[in-house]
């Protein structure tokens, strides 16, 4: 598994610095978005640029609202996303008559996180969370034994993404049932690595953060089962994949209808749907089932306007049973 990079020092990075000197001239493919889907964009890019010399990929991580914000008025060609697209996002594009094809790249888990020398949160139920979580804890539910009778009368530190990650917007829309409705005073960062020092260093911190993420640092941080009324559940490949595991995502990029005409652009795409179910594994994700992917290069292939939820919220249905639908 590749270490993820400590990269959000600015607004946008690149990954060139592996490339040859190119011609000023030379077409970009032009990336931004999500910093889950980040690890496995990079590793498609880099593997593309070596097997087309000729190929220039930039690669910027500004969240997926923020890589949402630039592809919906012509920045870039493609964005990485850790949920789908919302209904905000698809008139924003629609007003500035950019057409999304949406493409899912893999499924993901959000791990729950406590320091290793929490030793009383074994497990933690999703009305656990809420209470600890929504905005109307904030200055209220101050510590962990009002979250359960028996954890210590100790603060709480709260460490997660900020307001531009797809993260926090599928963490809040599950525990708290609406995208963004959080307490305000906690330690947010785009940058996972803060997350996951700030839960190392401190006995009583509580974050959350991509299960890939997690994996690589299992030794700084300690899981905790989430409970969502069926009994607590780790999130493994198996619990992921088959969600029963409440915090299982399906990750996604979208490319612009406009851009995937250029020659460069659908090569990108096309090298992705072949390549990128394996990297996503090298880099710590969950490949799809074999029906799944056929069915996404299928949609990819037909160059589907639209987002498969547009009709529907991202709670209401499985991306399997809306992707197979389709069919």
């Amino acid at each position: 598994m590749k270490t993820k990079k400590v990269f959000i020092l600015s607004a946008v990075l690149f990954v060139t610095a592996f490339l040859p000197i190119v011609n000023a001239g030379q077409p970009i493919i032009k990336i931004d978005g999500s910093s889950t889907v980040y690890p496995i964009t990079e590793a498609v890019a880099e593997e593309f640029q070596i097997a087309n010399k000729n190929a220039r990929v930039t690669v910027g991580v500004s969240g997926t609202g923020g890589g949402f914000k630039k592809f919906c008025v012509g920045e870039i060609d493609i964005t990485g996303a850790s949920r789908p697209i919302t209904a905000k996002e698809i008139a924003l594009c629609a007003q500035n008559k950019v057409e999304l094809i949406e493409i899912g790249v893999a499924y993901d888990g959000l791990a729950v996180l406590v320091n290793p020398k929490n030793n009383w949160a074994q497990t933690i139920t999703i009305a656990e969370l809420k209470k600890m979580w929504e905005p109307s804890a904030q200055k209220k539910i101050t510590k962990w034994n009002q979250i359960r009778q028996g954890w210590p009368a100790k603060e709480i530190h709260l460490f997660g993404p900020g307001a531009d990650s797809g993260t926090f917007d599928f963490f809040t829309e599950t525990v708290v049932g609406k995208a963004k409705s959080s307490r305000g005073d906690f330690t947010a960062s785009e940058d996972d690595n803060v997350l996951v020092q700030g839960v190392a260093t401190d006995p009583y911190a509580l974050g959350y953060f991509g299960l890939a993420y997690y994996e690589e640092n299992k030794g700084k941080v300690k899981l905790v089962a989430v409970d969502a009324g069926k009994g607590p559940i780790s999130p493994s490949s198996k619990t992921v994949e088959n969600g029963s595991y409440p915090f299982s995502r399906p990750l996604f990029i979208y490319v612009s209808s406009q851009s995937i005409k250029r020659h460069e652009v659908n090569q990108f795409i096309a090298f992705y749907l072949e390549k990128g179910s394996a990297l996503s594994r090298e880099v710590g994700y969950i490949p799809f089932p074999k029906e799944i992917q056929v069915a996404v290069v299928q949609r990819a292939k037909k160059r589907i306007i639209g987002s498969l939820y547009q009709k529907e919220t991202s709670s209401s249905k499985s991306f399997a049973s809306l992707l197979l639908g389709t069919k």
